[in-house]
């Protein structure tokens, strides 16, 4: 609920601004962009000591949820990039389709991508998302910007758990 206050807090006061003609800067992670596809949530900090050993290591717990919050489009990740602030990025080059209300989980590591399951894997056994903040950035094959979010441990997660839900 956090974040979709700060949304309609934003939004009100967007909405406030135009009325009166007055420009106003809205903060990256409070913009809604027009695509099916959102970041459901993060695991960015894998439970346990980080191990970036591509045998034996954690980099798979970590990991990045996006869900189809289409009621009708199925929509092929083919294309789609996810990108950190300091511009590690992957592309989904494989097909990978999600149903409405589908999801799937980019995880780290080594290991075979599966629609059955709702896994890909990154096939790089190093962390990309940091354990204090960062920002998540989601773009469309065609290179606009599906989704957005910053992080930081202190302000966004309260439990201390390593997860960060955005989209419900």
């Amino acid at each position: 609920m956090r974040i979709r206050y700060a949304l309609t807090t934003t939004a009100a006061a967007t909405a406030a601004a135009a009325a009166l003609g007055l420009a106003v800067a809205v903060p990256a992670q409070a913009a809604e962009y027009s695509s099916a596809l959102k970041i459901k949530g993060v695991q960015y900090d894998a439970p346990g000591r980080d191990s970036n050993k591509c045998s034996g290591g954690n980099t798979k717990n970590e990991y990045l949820t996006i869900k189809n919050y289409s009621k009708t489009a199925t929509v092929n990740l083919k294309g789609y990039k996810v990108r950190d602030a300091a511009g590690n990025t992957f592309t989904f080059k494989n097909s990978h389709t999600l149903q409405p209300g589908d999801y799937v989980s980019l995880r780290g590591g080594r290991g075979t991508d599966s629609d059955a399951k709702n896994v890909v894997y990154r096939q790089n056994c190093n962390f990309i998302w940091n354990n204090d903040k960062d920002t998540i950035y989601f773009y469309k094959p065609s290179g606009s910007r599906a989704d957005v979010h910053a992080y930081t441990k202190k302000a966004n997660d309260r439990d201390g758990n390593g997860y960060i839900t955005y989209h419900g």
